[in-house]
C-alpha cells in the first residue's frame, strides 16, 4: 500500500501525487467493487433500503474517482 508518509521525503508534489492518484483511484475502485457485493448480499436478505444506501456509497466513489481521475489528467498523467 502507498501511503502519504511514503511520499514526504523527497520528489515534487506533483511526482508525489502522480503516484498516489492512481493508488487512490484502484483503492477505491476496489472498496466500491466490495460495497455493490455486499449491497447484493443485503438485497437478496430483503433488506431492499440498506442495499440501495450500499449503492449509492458505492456510486458516490465512482464520482470520487472521476475527480481524482481529473486531477492526475491536470498534472499531465502517470509518472
Amino acid at each position: 500500500m502507498v501511503t502519504t508518509d511514503q511520499h514526504q521525503g523527497s520528489g515534487t508534489l506533483e511526482d508525489k501525487l502522480r503516484v498516489l492518484l492512481p493508488h487512490w483511484i484502484e483503492h477505491n475502485a476496489e472498496h466500491a467493487a466490495e460495497f455493490r457485493h455486499w449491497a447484493e448480499q443485503a438485497r437478496a436478505a430483503g433488506q431492499a433500503e440498506v442495499a440501495d444506501e450500499i449503492d449509492t456509497a458505492a456510486k458516490e466513489l465512482g464520482w470520487v474517482n472521476e475527480a481524482l481521475g481529473e486531477a492526475l489528467d491536470k498534472l499531465g498523467g502517470l509518472a
